[in-house]
């Protein structure tokens, strides 16, 4: 199967979605002028149904013109109590990235759980070890791998982690959210301003705190971080990946939810100086 590559010549951010892998995602991110959907394969979703549907959505991505920019997998045990890769877990890493490959999707997003009985040396060697994996078998297929700063059964998601994780690996990306900074007392455009230069991939989802304590996810743009300075950072950095709505709220559903979503994509096409 051609391998497409969509990237190639890309020179500004990309506006896209995180969708479900069906016809009916591409052609709604085609309906809003979206760029590109990401698909997120969890813990506990069907790896080689995914795997096995690869041609539906090549062909998807073709009728559409939306392409898939991100394939992730989060809350999923990596490493076992001995601190060795588990290898099942492995695979099911490796069947998304060769996904990713025929997809001419540039990025693959995983997180590396913490174990209790280890020292923090000992975790960091061995998520060392399995993101080294992932990253010697996804390069040669045009695939970059990156950690994300999600806490979901993930220890790798702050500058402590990443100085001596990433500071080792110099192919390990990032993919970045400025809520899960926000919400844990993280400095969102510190962090972006010291390590942008390592996004792959950013995800927008609104956050909200009131009082010290966590309220909603309303969308981005109607929330209290500064998208207008993160995204001017980003630039500084010469980022060029895609921004990832991920419509997160309990409140923003349905009718409004869809409202919430229009109007993310209007406020950060306005940002990014993109037509409607």
């Amino acid at each position: 199967m051609k391998r497409l590559d969509f990237y190639k010549g890309d020179l500004e951010m990309q506006l896209g979605i995180i969708a479900s892998p069906t016809e009916a995602s591409f052609q709604r991110a085609k309906q809003k002028g979206l760029d590109f959907i990401e698909l997120c394969v969890n813990e506990g979703q069907d790896v080689q149904a995914f795997y096995q549907n690869r041609k539906d959505l090549l062909k998807w991505q073709e009728q559409s013109n939306v392409r898939v920019a991100s394939i992730g997998r989060w809350k999923s045990l990596r490493i076992d109590k001995e601190g060795n890769v588990i290898k099942e877990e492995l695979e099911r890493c490796y069947r998304l990235i060769d996904v990713a490959s025929e997809l001419g999707c540039s990025n693959f997003v995983s997180g590396c759980n913490y174990v209790d009985e280890l020292s923090y040396y000992e975790n960091c060697t061995a998520a060392i070890n399995f993101f080294t994996l992932l990253i010697d078998y996804a390069k040669p297929k045009g695939v970059k791998v990156s950690s994300y700063n999600c806490r979901k059964v993930n220890f790798v998601h702050n500058p402590e982690a990443w100085k001596i994780i990433h500071g080792h690996l110099k192919d390990l990306g990032i993919k970045f959210d400025p809520s899960h900074s926000r919400y844990f007392g993280g400095d969102y455009l510190q962090e972006t301003l010291d390590w942008g230069d390592r996004f792959n991939h950013v995800h927008l989802k609104g956050s909200m705190i009131i009082n010290g304590e966590r309220v909603d996810d309303p969308p981005a743009g109607l929330d209290q971080t500064d998208w207008k300075t993160f995204i001017s950072l980003l630039r500084v950095k010469g980022y060029t990946g895609g921004l990832s709505i991920e419509p997160h709220s309990p409140v923003w559903t349905d009718e409004l939810g869809e409202q919430g979503v229009d109007y993310t994509i209007a406020y950060m096409k306005e940002l990014l100086f993109k037509k409607m």
